[in-house]
């Protein structure tokens, strides 16, 4: 425990200088995690007016645990049908961002003269962006509710994925410190293979488990059953060889899928945020100033190959994807940075040991760089695709657009395609259950029973029917299981499925991989010959004639598994019915308008707008602005298409279809009645009082009612009564009269209602 005090000075230290630097950086407007490497340079040995960090083997072990929770995180926001749903623009824009520029960064490394492995790590470091950086861009530029901000997040997700996957293919790389094709292809193997078994047994397992437990789980008992699964899922990564990244991002994942997602995400936030500052603040203190003066010239050339790299092939990527030509500048400007990911790359190449620590602050260098110059790539990435054009030939920018067009013409997949995923999803989920069942045996089961069972015929009768037992709905998934296709004609499908080419060809692939799977299966559970000529035509003949019974099992199998995954969608769809209904409406109406460009967004009426209360009649958008409103969502209620008698109110959700120029303009209608409503200075509430004003009888408020005549607008206040030939009317409707020589009755700021009316001197005598 001697240890203790200086750990403790050192958390004081790194707290109190982290919470400094990020008021400053909130102040300034700049990206937190810039805030942490600085609070870090500032503590570390390479800055020497304040004090320095002295237990640095327990602040290494907090940072790692912060990577650990950083990943958690990642993976509770992620879940596997996110990665479904981002569609093939992103994934195509990703692959084709992260596969180029990966190689740039890997040839500007070789020619700098730097070792192979800080090549690779350099690669990795170059392939993802900053999530944090975009959404304050976006933000800030008001560019959320834009077309391509939505495939930007999507490739923000696919990022994600692939340079974690990549870690653990650096990680295998450092490790063997090989490069051979054959080695790296087992373990890209091997991943898939544990990945996907993960996800099965953990989506059959987890929602099961919390379902049964969750009336005994209070918030401490959630937030350490969190933490455990996190932990433990890290020490079965690095059991099977895989980084303790891995396992905790795949482990935030299959919690993602549960019911207390979201619960879990928000108590395991300030564990995140505290872990996490002390990784960041121990990657500034690597930073030597002096080592980034004298490798300036790298940080200069990474830090172009950054920007220009990511915007073009980015960029590249979505038109191949089928983007226009405008969307895809924009999407490539926004991508031109490195991201948190970049350090975390760095952190796991200098913990094997296999990377110069000059890596630290050139990562350092270009992500500050980038920081600053991508908001400016996104603020001007419109008038660059105006230049492009000018400087494109015209008949490439007509091929583009005819492209594009076409692209979005053949999205849907013909039913070959619709064959092969249905296929995919059956031999493949089959089969690696069925080969962690036949390993599962090999390594427990059978050392088990050679202790028990000294005759080798009965040790192999006995390991075959309970393998066969076990194995049994999964080898008949695969053999006999039916094909069906959701969508088309029932009589086309099932010509396609049974009669056409590619039918016989699948059939007779998932026969042969059947027989296969059941050799394998034997033959890693007997070592007898005979055993295994005996057993397969054994199994397949049971399996023949007990169908219906195994059938039956296969699916509630099934079922619960699909019930599970859904459980989540489930819940959510009951609380908010009319919401998930629109959202598969809006989807349908994307596919239908995205040839003319057009899209649904939601654009929020926050509580300070200035126009809340108006019918969509007295808005007139559609004429002003050519979109339309599909909905109004205000609190669990959902107006859909709303007729021109419906008003917009404070914290209405409102869905608009149209292009991205006409909801643009209107979007700059909410963003200047924020801005004005927040420029308003305090109203006293003294200064709130009645005033009472006449009409005169050249005032052109004469003859029409209050909703017409705009008195509220230019008075900057409410009609609270008329007084006319004696009579007083309190309160009256927008619709009522208002005549020449009436009494006006207004509530409001005394002293901005006198300011209006000196400008309307001739239309109101101050009674």
């Amino acid at each position: 425990m001697a240890h203790l005090p200086e750990l403790i000075q050192d958390m004081a230290l790194i707290l109190l200088v982290g919470a400094l630097v990020t008021i400053l950086f909130k102040r300034i407007k700049q990206p937190l995690v810039l805030g942490y490497i600085i609070a870090g340079f500032l503590v570390g040995p390479h800055f020497s007016y304040l004090p320095t960090i002295a237990d640095h083997e327990n602040v290494e072990t907090f940072a790692e645990i912060g990577v650990i929770m950083l990943l958690f995180s990642l993976g509770l926001e992620f879940s596997f049908k996110k990665l479904v749903k981002v569609g093939g623009p992103a994934s195509i824009t990703a692959v084709t961002e992260i596969i180029f520029v990966g190689l740039g960064g890997y040839l500007t490394g070789y020619l700098l003269g730097w070792s192979q492995m800080d090549s690779l790590f350099l690669a990795g470091m170059l392939a993802s962006s900053s999530t944090t950086i975009i959404l304050r861009a976006f933000d800030e530029l008001g560019l959320k509710p834009k077309q391509f901000a939505k495939v930007v997040f999507g490739v923000l997700v696919v990022e994600d994925i692939i340079v974690i996957l990549l870690m653990v293919l650096l990680s295998t790389v450092a490790v063997t410190q090989t490069f051979h094709g054959s080695e790296i292809l087992f373990t890209v193997l091997k991943l898939g293979f544990f990945l996907v078994l993960w996800f099965l047994v953990g989506i059959y397992l987890l929602p099961v488990f919390i379902k049964k437990t969750k009336k005994w789980m209070d918030e401490e008992t959630v937030l350490i059953l969190a933490i455990g699964l996190c932990f433990g899922m890290v020490l079965l990564a690095t059991q099977v060889g895989f980084s303790a990244e891995l396992g905790a991002f795949v482990m935030g994942s299959l919690i993602a899928e549960t019911v207390l997602a979201e619960k879990i995400e928000h108590l395991t936030q300030p564990i995140k945020q505290f872990f996490g500052t002390i990784f960041f603040v121990s990657v500034g203190m690597m930073i030597d100033p002096q080592a980034m003066y004298r490798y300036a010239g790298p940080i200069l050339a990474i830090t172009l190959l950054t920007i220009v790299g990511k915007f073009f092939f980015s960029g590249l990527g979505a038109l191949i994807s089928g983007q226009p030509l405008k969307q895809a500048v924009q999407i490539g400007s926004s991508m031109a940075q490195i991201g948190e990911f970049a350090f975390i790359v760095a952190a796991l190449g200098l913990s094997l040991g296999v990377i110069s620590e000059f890596l630290f602050p050139i990562a350092v260098g270009v992500s500050a760089i980038t920081t600053f110059t991508t908001p400016y790539l996104i603020k001007f990435s419109e008038p660059l695709y105006s230049r492009i054009v000018n400087i494109l030939p015209a008949k490439w920018v007509a091929r583009l657009d005819v492209y594009t067009s076409e692209t979005q013409k053949n999205k849907d997949n013909p039913l070959w395609k619709k064959m092969l995923q249905e296929y995919n999803s059956i031999l493949i989920t089959n089969s690696i259950i069925l080969v962690a069942i036949a390993l599962l045996f090999k390594y427990t089961f059978i050392p088990f029973l050679n202790t028990q069972i000294e005759s080798v015929l009965w040790r192999n009768v006995v390991l075959i029917s309970a393998a066969t037992l076990l194995a049994s709905p999964f080898l008949w998934a695969i053999l006999i299981k039916k094909v069906k296709l959701k969508e088309g004609n029932d009589a086309t499908n099932s010509y396609y499925l049974n009669y056409s080419v590619t039918g016989i060809s699948l059939h007779a692939v998932r026969y042969l991989l059947g027989i296969f799977l059941i050799g394998f299966f034997i033959d890693q559970i007997t070592t007898t010959k005979y055993a295994l000529m005996v057993a397969v035509p054994v199994i397949v003949a049971l399996l023949w004639l007990f169908s219906d019974k195994v059938q039956q099992i296969h699916q509630r199998i099934e079922q619960r598994f699909i019930s599970n995954l859904n459980e989540r969608e489930r819940l959510a769809y009951i609380q908010n019915k009319g919401s998930i209904e629109l959202q598969h409406k809006n989807e349908e109406a994307k596919k239908h308008f995205q040839e003319w460009n057009a899209y649904v967004t939601e654009l929020e009426a926050v509580d300070t707008i200035l126009f809340a209360g108006m019918t969509l009649y007295e808005l007139n958008w559609k004429e002003q602005y050519g979109i339309h409103i599909v909905y109004i969502r205000r609190n669990d209620r959902t107006i859909h298409l709303p007729n021109g008698k419906q008003r917009i109110l404070p914290s209405d959700k409102v869905g608009v279809l149209g292009t991205d120029e006409q909801i643009s303009r209107l979007k700059v209608v909410f963003d200047q009645t924020v801005r004005q409503a927040d420029n308003e200075e305090d109203i006293d509430i003294n200064d709130i009082q009645l005033i009472k004003v006449q009409v005169t009888e050249a005032s052109p408020y004469s003859g029409k009612t209050i909703k017409t005549s705009g008195i509220r607008k230019d008075l900057r206040s409410q009609v609270v009564g008329i007084e006319r030939a004696g009579n007083r009317m309190l309160n009256p409707g927008s619709s009522e009269t208002i005549f020449a020589n009436d009494i006006v009755w207004l509530v409001g700021d005394t002293h901005r209602i006198k300011a209006c009316l000196e400008n309307h001197q001739e239309n109101f005598i101050e009674v």
